[in-house]
């Protein structure tokens, strides 16, 4: 399928769920629910993936989608779109501009397009593997080479020791010149434009991550799960730029 095609849908899907998402944000009106996984939801992310859903099939009728509100549709497609209306639903719902829409092209199971799109300060990050765009401008993650002049993000401070081995979150974190909680994928797209050096995630979903690889790939980094593993088949990130990743992933796994 022609690249250019499919990014010029990316932009189309991050402008028309955008549509629906601003008018949400900051709204004291908001309704916020709880799911039966006890996170929440609004319908700014019910409505922003209803439109991308209905844009997928209008334009590409043979592929899949697997989204975080509304599940999968022809998930055994050769492609299929991996959406997550919004991530960081949370500081969203308190009117923090710290979230996005993440976007990914799946082709056999593997990302080949990604996009992070933050609706309210008009980032739209799209990368391909090899380069990443910031709209439309080429980006590229620091080059920091030592981990106390890291600047180290998170989504969640609790959740390392949660979910993984909590020592050795501390050790890193006690090594790098800061640690910030600019978490969800607004932290990705600070990582890949050179804002932040290192982002762990010690859970997630895969609409959580799929998006992720291609923009840090693409922007010069390295991305893998918890352990230095492919993060397609995993369920946490570990991304930083190819110096100081093996230092992060020796550490974390201690």
């Amino acid at each position: 399928m022609n690249e250019e095609t499919l990014i010029n849908f990316i932009k189309l899907l991050a402008e028309e769920s955008g549509k629906v998402i601003r008018p949400y944000f900051g709204n004291p009106n908001l309704e916020i629910e709880m799911k039966k996984d006890s996170t929440p939801v609004t319908a700014a992310d019910r409505g922003s993936e209803e439109v991308m859903r209905r844009l997928i099939k209008e334009h590409y009728s043979d592929h899949g989608v697997i989204g975080e509100e509304f599940g999968q549709d022809n998930a055994e497609a050769e492609y299929v779109w991996m959406l997550d209306p919004i991530d960081g639903t949370k500081p969203f719902s308190a009117g923090c501009p710290l979230f996005g829409t993440l976007i990914c092209l799946l082709q056999e199971g593997q990302p080949i397009l990604g996009a992070i799109n933050n609706p309210v300060t008009g980032q739209l990050l799209i990368g391909n593997n090899h380069t990443t765009n910031l709209n439309g401008i080429s980006v590229k993650m620091k080059e920091t080479a030592t981990l106390e002049e890291a600047r180290l993000l998170t989504s969640s401070l609790e959740a390392p020791a949660q979910y993984q081995n909590g020592a050795n979150w501390d050790n890193l974190a006690e090594q790098a010149m800061e640690v910030l909680t600019w978490g969800d994928c607004f932290g990705y797209l600070l990582l890949a434009t050179g804002s932040a050096d290192i982002m762990v995630d010690p859970i997630m979903n895969p609409w959580d991550l799929m998006a992720l690889v291609p923009v840090i790939r693409g922007a010069g980094g390295v991305i893998t799960d918890w352990h230095g593993n492919d993060p397609v088949k995993g369920n946490s990130i570990v991304a930083a730029n190819p110096i100081l990743h093996p230092m992060v992933i020796e550490i974390l796994n201690a």
